[in-house]
């Protein structure tokens, strides 16, 4: 038998405020920013004023996840993001154009990699020990679960391994998702999202981070019990495959009390979140969050984090609600996502 992983320590930086519940922000843009901490608490000023937002929030996020669980130290950095440091990516190739390719800084460049947020985590912890950043658009994230999982169970050395997933938004970078028609095409209020019936969506940026271990302790948000990832599903296929999820996780949908689906006002994928509500969990408690945060690469993470959050207060934040099912206990809860009809995803989660 399996060693049981559990999530101790858990942290976000949204759009919304941490009491989203009672006071949602609302947002009447297509595009729209994470709510700034202070990052002062976390960061040396001197070293503030050289980073992106990307590198601020994640260093502050995983400090916060950290701090929970009293770790100075993880035995693995495991990092998330679709896109990277796009504004150093963007301050880098304007001053490409602007000197005419001489004599250039290469301090932007470096810090346009997507593996500098991991790197600088690890360089602001002192922390020497594995450290790998995955880029799989959508399933970022899910990908940094998926090691994890084989980090701590492969070996009984490591104890705590620090996961997340950053993306920050750029002035020019973001506005290509409204060139292809990832975005709406007028300003919409973010908390009417899911009410719109128009092609795209709208998008933010943000941080979240998670401490997992084999070791559960007083404070424990939420047993870990399973990932998966699939570039690809047919839409008539996407009962039958999460119940194939299920099933290797000896569980039927009957069992799951809330699921949380990635809708986000795109007509033309939404289709897939439909059938599993339409079917599979017609009766299940369903809740939706990217109107509240908007959608990007890594934020199934606040899913994650919402679905910890519930799990260890026993209460749903009305504000996600997408149907009147009311669950009798709140034991497991399902994440489902994709995003454009590919990177599906499903993370399982169960109460401590």
């Amino acid at each position: 038998m399996k060693p049981k992983i559990y999530i101790n320590g858990i942290s976000s930086i949204s759009a919304q405020n941490l009491d989203f519940e009672e006071n949602p922000v609302s947002y009447h843009k297509t595009i729209f920013p994470a709510i700034s901490p202070n990052y002062k608490e976390f960061i040396k000023p001197m070293a503030l004023r050289r980073m992106s937002k990307a590198i601020k929030m994640g260093i502050t996020s995983a400090k916060v996840a950290l701090n929970e669980v009293k770790i100075e130290n993880p035995d693995a950095i495991i990092t998330g993001t679709g896109e990277g440091c796009k504004q150093d990516t963007e301050r880098f190739l304007e001053n490409l154009i602007d000197q005419d390719e001489e004599l250039l800084s290469p301090t932007s460049f470096i810090q346009s990699t997507h593996n500098t947020i991991g790197g600088q985590i690890a360089l602001n912890l002192g922390c020497k020990n594995y450290n790998v950043t995955y880029t799989q658009n959508s399933a970022s994230l899910e990908s940094t679960l998926l090691d994890a999982e084989m980090q701590l169970l492969e070996t009984s050395k490591k104890k705590s391994v620090l996961v997340g997933g950053v993306d920050e938004l750029s002035e020019k970078i973001t506005q290509f998702r409204a060139l292809d028609g990832q975005l709406k095409s007028i300003d919409i209020h973010n908390l009417d999202l899911l009410k719109e019936d128009s092609p795209g969506t709208i998008t933010s940026e943000g941080s979240h981070f998670f401490t997992l271990s084999t070791e559960k302790n007083n404070n424990s948000y939420a047993e870990f019990r399973d990932v998966s990832i699939q570039n690809s599903i047919q839409p008539e296929k996407i009962n039958d495959e999460v119940e194939i999820f299920l099933n290797r996780n000896t569980i039927n949908a009957a069992a799951i009390d809330v699921v949380i689906l990635g809708n986000n006002g795109d007509n033309r994928y939404d289709h897939y979140y439909k059938n599993l509500q339409q079917n599979l969990f017609k009766n299940t408690a369903q809740l939706a969050y990217k109107h509240l945060v908007g959608d990007y690469d890594t934020v199934s993470g606040f899913a994650l984090y919402s679905a910890c959050k519930i799990l260890k207060n026993r209460r749903i934040p009305s504000i996600m609600n997408l149907n009147t099912s009311t669950p009798k206990e709140l034991k497991n809860i399902l994440i489902y996502n994709q995003y454009l009809g590919r990177d599906h995803s499903l993370i399982l989660l169960s109460a401590v």
